[in-house]
Order: C-alpha cells, then sequence, then structure tokens
C-alpha cells in the first residue's frame, strides 16, 4: 500500500512538472526576440573642446529599442571631430555632443554661431570668489561716471552703478573651459559669449569704469529693471528733528451769574520813587 501511494505520487509530480515545463516554453516562443546593436561610447572622461581620435572608444552592446538618437556605430567616423560638452566614460556619444564638422579644437569650437567670446579682467571679489563656471550665466555691472552737464540748474549725481549686459554665457575662466562644480578657483581673466553689440558695449564699459560679475540662475530668463544705483538712492537723506516747545495754558473758569465780568489783570508797571526835599511821591508808568 504505501509503495502504491509513493507510486501515484512520483507520477503526478512528473506531471506537473512536464507541464510547467510546455508551458513556459510556449511563453518563451511566443515572446519577441531581444535584439542588440553595438554604438560608440567613451572609453575615458573627454573634456570639452577636445580634438578627437579612434583610440578614444570603444564598441559596447546596447539594447536596440533604446539606442540614442544620433548615435555612432563606427568610431573611425569620429576621427578629427571635436566635443561642444564634456562626456564621461561609458557615456555614448551623439552628434548632438559635437561641434560641425570641419571645426578646430579649442576654444572656438564653442562659440556659438553669430556670436563672438571677449575676456575681461577679474579679481577674486569681481569674479564672484571663483564661483563663475563654464556654462554658468552672469550680469555685467558696471561702475562709473556720468558726465558733467554744466547749462543744468541743479548738480547731477555723479556715480552711478548699473546693468549693462545681462545673462551672459561664461565660456572660460582663465585658460580652462573645463567645468567643475566641486572646486571653486579664484582666476584673473573669464571669457564670456557675447553678440557683436554686446561686445562694443562690453568694451566700452571697461574702459570707463570697473566691471563686476553677477552670477544668476541658470534657468532665470527675466530681465532686470532697474534704474542704476547713485549715492542719492543709496542712501536716504536724513529727515531735520522737529524741537517741541511746550506752550502755556490759559484756563478759563465760568462766571458766577451776577457776578461783575472779570477783568483781566493789569500789566506791571515800572514805579519809581521820587524824593523832593522832605517830601517823597512814587511815580508809575
Amino acid at each position: 500500500m504505501k509503495n502504491k501511494r509513493a507510486v501515484i505520487v512520483m507520477t503526478l509530480a512528473i506531471l506537473f512538472g512536464l507541464t510547467a515545463v510546455v508551458l513556459a516554453s510556449r511563453w518563451l516562443l511566443t515572446q519577441p526576440a531581444s535584439t542588440s546593436g553595438r554604438i560608440v561610447v567613451a572609453a575615458a572622461d573627454i573634456n570639452i573642446g577636445q580634438r578627437l581620435t579612434p583610440e578614444m572608444f570603444k564598441l559596447v552592446d546596447w539594447p536596440a529599442h533604446s539606442v540614442p538618437k544620433g548615435a555612432f556605430d563606427d568610431p573611425q567616423k569620429l576621427a578629427g571631430r571635436v566635443l561642444k560638452t564634456s562626456i564621461l566614460v561609458g557615456e555614448p556619444l551623439s552628434e548632438a555632443k559635437l561641434a560641425p564638422a570641419g571645426t578646430l579644437g579649442g576654444l572656438s569650437a564653442l562659440i556659438t554661431e553669430g556670436k563672438r567670446a571677449i575676456t575681461v579682467r577679474v579679481n577674486d571679489v569681481i569674479g564672484v570668489a571663483g564661483f563663475a563656471l563654464p556654462g554658468n550665466y552672469v550680469d555685467i555691472i558696471v561702475s562709473t561716471e556720468t558726465d558733467p552737464q554744466p547749462q543744468a540748474e541743479l548738480p547731477r549725481e555723479k556715480n552711478i552703478s548699473k546693468i549693462v549686459l545681462e545673462r551672459i554665457l561664461v565660456l572660460a575662466v582663465a585658460q580652462e573651459v573645463n567645468r567643475d562644480e566641486t572646486k571653486p578657483k579664484v582666476v584673473n581673466a573669464v571669457t564670456l559669449e557675447v553678440t557683436p553689440e554686446q561686445a562694443e558695449k562690453l568694451d566700452l564699459a571697461r574702459s570707463v569704469g570697473t566691471l563686476s560679475l553677477a552670477l544668476r540662475n541658470q534657468v532665470d530668463p527675466a530681465a532686470a529693471e532697474t534704474t542704476g544705483a547713485t549715492k542719492d538712492n543709496l542712501l536716504p537723506p536724513l529727515k531735520p528733528q522737529v524741537r517741541q516747545v511746550a506752550l502755556p495754558v490759559r484756563v478759563v473758569r465760568p462766571r458766577t451769574p451776577g457776578a461783575p465780568p472779570a477783568t483781566a489783570p493789569a500789566a506791571p508797571r515800572n514805579c519809581v520813587k521820587v524824593i523832593n526835599g522832605l517830601d517823597a511821591s512814587q511815580e508809575c508808568f
């Protein structure tokens, strides 16, 4: 009896196992075949503005359904191209991260078409303590003196500070175009990307006054509507102090019915004593 039960249990286990295998095989046969392709990724960290060689990249398998748009499948196609953004090891390379074909390496590859690069001298204060890094946006403030106006009736305030350029892209600090937000670096020069008109204003501003950089939010496009700061609106005028003087209080008493009207007290008079021989008299006036 015990052997019969054991045989039945083993038979059922085999049947259930065979059924599971058949169902699993049928499910696998109905699934679409997974395909993969080979794309180019960085073999090491590559800095912005660097000229590329095939040895900087390698081919790796990548799921076909998630291949980045514009990805490359041959490292030889990248020979001589220039990066316009830094990439990390293992990061796929696409056409959007490259400067146009034929562009030379260096800073010129980073300048947007139709714009210019201009360098201004800064110090640890003007350069926002080293936090103005490549890729940041800054406002340019100039502190200068206004031209005198001899025909003006009132004297005009001479000193003024005013924002002259807004949302200017920082291309490089000193001779570096790499961006490392963990290491602020105090430098003596900052290179900015400007339009030709902005380049003229910036060149004039640094010749007539002192420049300062104001670091701004990366995604804030709002313009600053300011009229400039002068001594008049920086230090408000002092208000004159009013001295309070206590005045004498006159008390008016009610008049009793039938009583004669009150008369004002006589004003004080000056009197002198006149002595004429044995006679004496007093004269008041």
